[in-house]
């Protein structure tokens, strides 16, 4: 082989060796998206779980909001399927986007009911209902770190997606943004 030939070769094995790296690097990024979704998803069933029990519990009391209740239990519903839409790709911008709204649409009901309970002093004095809210605005803190972490793996991703060379080879492979919540 001439010299011209050994250089080809070596210029296309570089090239084929940085096209998987890259492609690693992207996968990797990409796993801890669904890493740390499925953290968050652990939250969003803990408060699923903890919002089905509140509801038990203060519904029976408080007859004449059932409004509330029921626009709980819907968003709750709608954010459950959303959760489980995501939970396949959570990289996919289409089904995180609809667990955004849902879950926003969830936070807004819950933020009612919880206003709702603070008004209750006799509600809160129960040592079980006071209880089940302490447990629930636990599992929102852990949530919203939760959906911190998974922010920054999307942004960590995002940002690989975006640089050169990386980004010319991201179409090739099929690589596209994730987002945030």
């Amino acid at each position: 082989m001439t010299t011209w030939q050994w250089i080809g070769v070596a210029a296309a094995a570089l090239l084929f060796f940085w096209g998987v790296g890259a492609y690693n690097r992207l996968m990797s990024l990409r796993n801890a998206i669904g890493e740390a979704f499925a953290q968050l998803d652990a939250h969003l069933k803990a408060r699923s779980e903890a919002c089905d029990k509140l509801l038990a519990a203060v519904a029976p009391r408080l007859p004449s909001e059932q409004a509330t209740f029921d626009a709980l239990a819907s968003a709750q519903a709608e954010s459950q399927a959303a959760a489980q839409a995501s939970r396949a790709k959570p990289w996919a911008p289409d089904p995180v986007g609809s667990l955004a709204v849902a879950s926003a649409l969830h936070a807004a009901a819950l933020t009612r009911l919880m206003s709702l309970l603070d008004h209750q002093a006799e509600l809160r004095s129960e040592t079980e209902i006071d209880a089940l809210v302490s447990e629930l605005k636990l599992i929102e803190r852990q949530r919203a770190f939760a959906r911190q972490v998974f922010n920054q793996a999307v942004s960590q991703y995002n940002e690989a997606l975006q640089q050169f060379p990386t980004r010319v080879l991201a179409n090739l492979y099929g690589f596209s943004e994730a987002r945030s919540l």
